[in-house]
């Protein structure tokens, strides 16, 4: 059950902003206090699985080969990549920057991901997207399912930073509980919890912003 502060706010966003000819994203700005950015023990980094998903279709590639790849594809997988598309990738950097910007999420089986660090890494890295390695005892399907509703929230050295809960046309109390769910993790993740938090913003792409905390 959400808060019904959380509730009433996303009603007051969602109905006071214009209508757009797009489905527009409902973003978080958290800003964050006494905290040395500087240090990466200070710094947020969490994936996030959203109760009620994102209300879009995420892009998710997997690297994997046989059986695995087979049933990557089935599970509405966008691309199953093998070892010889990594060596690829790996030596035409245009063509892995587009494919890193295109997908939301990776996964790969676990004996790639050393190749993946030394010929992607420098391009996945920094966008937050290295592969979520799929260990043997995982399912790829159960990983792609839980996948397409996951955030990965990470501030780097930023007291300020932004993240997509939801759209719109969502159902104001889906919208809500994501964002319960975030604020819950971020907190969690702080060292002195919402003692650390400035304010925080929910708001849409283009329309007004409320404050929530």
């Amino acid at each position: 059950m959400v808060e019904e502060t959380t509730l009433n706010l996303v009603k007051e966003l969602v109905e006071g902003s214009a209508e757009r000819k797009f489905s527009e994203s409902v973003d978080l700005a958290i800003n964050l206090k006494n905290l040395d950015m500087s240090q990466p023990k200070n710094r947020v980094d969490e994936e996030i699985i959203l109760p009620n998903g994102l209300g879009k279709s995420l892009k998710i590639a997997v690297f994997a080969k046989g059986e695995v790849g087979l049933n990557a594809k089935d599970a509405g997988s966008d691309y199953v990549l093998t070892e010889e598309d990594i060596k690829e990738l790996g030596e035409d950097k245009s063509k892995a920057r587009s494919l890193a910007n295109e997908c939301d999420f990776f996964i790969s089986e676990v004996q790639y991901m050393p190749l993946i660090g030394k010929t992607l890494g420098a391009i996945l890295g920094p966008r937050g997207k290295m592969p979520v390695p799929l260990t043997p005892d995982k399912n790829v399907a159960d990983l792609i399912n839980s996948t397409k509703n996951s955030i990965r929230i990470r501030s780097k050295d930023r007291l300020t930073f932004h993240v997509a809960i939801g759209r719109r046309d969502m159902d104001v109390e889906k919208l809500a509980e994501n964002i319960e769910t975030v604020l819950s993790r971020v907190e969690h993740s702080l060292e002195k919890g919402k003692h650390n938090l400035k304010s925080v913003y929910v708001t849409t792409t283009m329309g007004k912003s409320v404050r929530l905390v």
